[in-house]
């Protein structure tokens, strides 16, 4: 019994521990434009950390983007650590002055993120590729900008709603 108590207690734990908000104060006047920042080459380099902090895979990403006023389409070619490769394509459709969805294969439904200032949320489920199948994970994704040409990333990944990792991802632009 004080074996499940414990165990309740350290996944209450977990899923108490925050994430950013698009409320708190922003850090600079820069406005993110997901449209201007992704058209044309960005390179990325990234790594997925497990729910204890243990890095179990790296990656490099080259993006490939095009812009056509309404549509923004990201052609990411992945190359991980393992020397395994992925390619995602997504198309992103900008909504409003700030708000998009996104459709790319394998993300249940549509993705749906807001701009505000500096930063770009975006929240999509998805069935990940793994050497054994797929797995469905959610993603609380959180993108800032830090200069014209750099972006962070930091990405909450979660199971059942019970946190398994974090991906961070720094874009570079071309």
């Amino acid at each position: 019994m004080r074996l499940f108590l414990l165990l309740s207690f350290l996944i209450f734990l977990a899923g108490c521990s925050g994430t950013s908000s698009l409320d708190q104060e922003k850090l600079s006047d820069q406005e993110f434009n997901l449209e201007e920042f992704f058209a044309g080459e960005t390179k990325a380099y990234g790594q997925f950390q497990d729910v204890l902090g243990r890095v179990s895979r790296r990656f490099e990403v080259d993006i490939a983007g095009k812009w056509d006023g309404t549509n923004l389409r990201l052609v990411e070619d992945f190359t991980y650590s393992d020397g395994t490769t992925e390619q995602r394509i997504w198309t992103l459709v900008k909504t409003g002055a700030e708000t998009w969805t996104g459709t790319a294969k394998g993300v249940i439904g549509q993705a749906k993120g807001v701009e505000s200032g500096d930063t770009f949320n975006w929240a999509y489920t998805i069935d990940l590729p793994t050497p054994d199948g797929s797995v469905r994970v959610a993603f609380d994704d959180w993108m800032w900008l830090l200069a014209d040409n750099r972006v962070l990333n930091k990405a909450y990944m979660s199971r059942y709603g019970v946190k398994v990792g974090e991906v961070t991802i720094m874009f570079e632009k071309h």
